[in-house]
């Protein structure tokens, strides 16, 4: 054996006896880049943050379908999360044994047994209806409408220039590009106290702080209120079947032509503050935006 292989054999066997489970330190940097070193004089940057490997965010989150944190919430919240269904069949179980007699033995339910003797024997069954039988006829329920406002034409160009002008003391605006990066659709949130007066004098109860949203067609595009909003731990995404929750007071979803526009609100519910500032989404976009500063 040479030399030259000796000193490979040796090499290799002190690195055998390396300790194998020396731990290591992940982290990101300011950069977005992500590091794994041995010793934190290795680190490549200042002000890095160390996390857990289990913790490292993907390292492309702007190609992701949904924001990364907001992907986080939604598993965490989520009640059909593995995880979560844990808790959730334990209660199941406890809840079961709960309901079992106190003769019996456990884990084994109660048995009815139907009572015979003069109320019991010959007890007429109702009759299942056949294969054949039509389904009961249900009155239809009419569809929920938009509250009338009364509003005028000018009444809704001054809601429009409301919002317009809301933008310099409280931005809360989405801009979407095609893929030259021209902006297709505009989309801006604003408070106005006048039209939330109007509102609660149209719908007294229910909700909270009411909202203006305006839609704003730079080409023809598709528009869909697809809007959450995040304050704390409390989520709000408004169906656009609701009238109570979302609707609109000029134009409505769908295509909308160059130089098209729209016009609704959105009601919030009262557990959310509207002097907070929240996080809202639409689509996979998101703003932070404080409406009522």
């Amino acid at each position: 054996m040479t030399r030259a292989h000796l000193a490979s054999l040796i090499s290799f066997l002190l690195l055998a006896a390396a300790p194998a489970g020396a731990a290591s330190i992940t982290g990101v940097c300011p950069d977005g880049s992500i590091f794994i070193v041995q010793d934190r004089s290795r680190i490549p940057c200042t002000a890095a943050k160390e996390v857990d490997p289990n913790d490292v965010p993907p390292v492309r989150p702007q190609y992701l379908p949904r924001p990364y944190a907001w992907q986080v919430y939604r598993e965490g919240a989520n009640p059909n999360n593995p995880y979560n269904l844990i808790d959730a069949a334990r209660r199941v179980r406890e809840m079961r044994l709960g309901m079992t007699g106190a003769g019996n033995a456990p884990g084994v339910p109660t048995t009815e047994v139907t009572p015979r003797g003069a109320f019991g024997a010959g007890t007429a069954q109702p009759a299942m209806p056949g294969v054949g039988t039509p389904p009961p006829a249900w009155a239809a329920r009419p569809p929920p409408s938009v509250p009338d406002l009364a509003l005028s034409e000018d009444d809704v160009r001054d809601l429009f220039l409301i919002v317009e002008l809301s933008q310099q003391a409280a931005p809360g605006r989405f801009v979407k590009e095609d893929v030259q990066g021209e902006p297709s659709l505009e989309v801006s949130f604003a408070w106005s106290g006048a039209f939330e007066t109007r509102y609660r004098e149209t719908v007294p109860q229910g909700g909270g702080a009411v909202l203006l949203f305006t839609v704003l067609a730079h080409q023809p595009d598709a528009f869909h209120p697809n809007f959450t909003f995040v304050q704390g731990h409390e989520t709000f995404s408004p169906r656009a079947d609701d009238p109570s929750q979302l609707g609109f007071l000029e134009g409505g979803p769908g295509e909308l032509p160059a130089e098209g526009v729209a016009l609704g609100y959105v009601v919030l519910p009262g557990r959310m503050d509207p002097d907070e500032s929240f996080d809202l989404y639409w689509n996979d976009r998101r703003i932070e935006t404080l409406l009522r500063p």
